[in-house]
């Protein structure tokens, strides 16, 4: 399987870190013929999963933590090219254990939390604890910020992937974030529809965030 190789090549990145890429990406591609880790099942889709990974890099500070893990993206990706100490939220007990694994094989520093953010976001050893985030998860941008906030200090930055991002949505993201403590300081675009939006962490989140579980994800903030 020298393609994947080959397809993240021209990522401007040196050779032993491209080799540790794209044995990760074999380790999804096996994982996946078992149980459905995620819905790349080519070595295409997967080099286009870990180039989008590596968009948050230059947003990522440690330490940093990732939200709804599922199979690795965006958290191994960067933990491979900068070398932090990677925590990793993953509810699902399969996935979770599937993440050790990972992090084993691929000789990367980090934990796994096999809990749902809602419940993470409460911990006293979690909570405000980093400074940077990520979460990959389908929602919207509110949702999504009060997953992530919660688990973010004063000072850090929860970084979104976000595709089309409507005038409705944006306003109610700009809403959401002071609600839990942050505004939006950068939307960059990064190629098509792409968008990374950086909601800077200014005072602590109030007690009563993330609510419940399923709670932000059905009825999001300010929407």
């Amino acid at each position: 399987m020298a393609a994947l190789e080959e397809l993240l090549a021209g990522q401007g990145l040196s050779a032993p870190a491209v080799a540790a890429l794209a044995r990760y990406g074999r380790l999804v591609l096996e994982a996946n013929r078992r149980f459905n880790v995620t819905g790349a099942s080519s070595p295409e889709e997967i080099a286009q999963h870990i180039s989008d990974s590596l968009s948050v890099v230059p947003y990522v500070k440690e330490p940093y933590v990732d939200v709804g893990s599922g199979a690795g993206f965006p958290a191994i990706p960067v933990g491979i090219v900068t070398g932090i100490r990677l925590t990793l939220i993953e509810p699902t007990l399969k996935k979770a254990r599937l993440l050790v694994s990972f992090l084993e094989t691929l000789g990367l520093p980090g934990d796994v939390v096999a809990e749902r953010a809602e419940t993470a976001g409460h911990r006293p050893d979690l909570r405000e604890h980093f400074a940077s985030g990520t979460c990959r998860a389908v929602a919207t941008a509110p949702a999504v910020a009060e997953l992530l906030l919660p688990l973010i200090g004063v000072g850090g930055a929860a970084v979104l992937q976000r595709g089309r991002t409507d005038e409705v949505e944006r306003r109610a993201l700009e809403d959401a974030s002071l609600v839990l403590g942050a505004f939006v300081e950068s939307d960059d675009a990064i190629g098509g529809e792409r968008h990374i939006i950086l909601l800077r962490k200014i005072w602590e989140t109030p007690a009563r965030f993330p609510r419940r579980t399923g709670v932000p994800q059905k009825r999001p903030l300010c929407q």
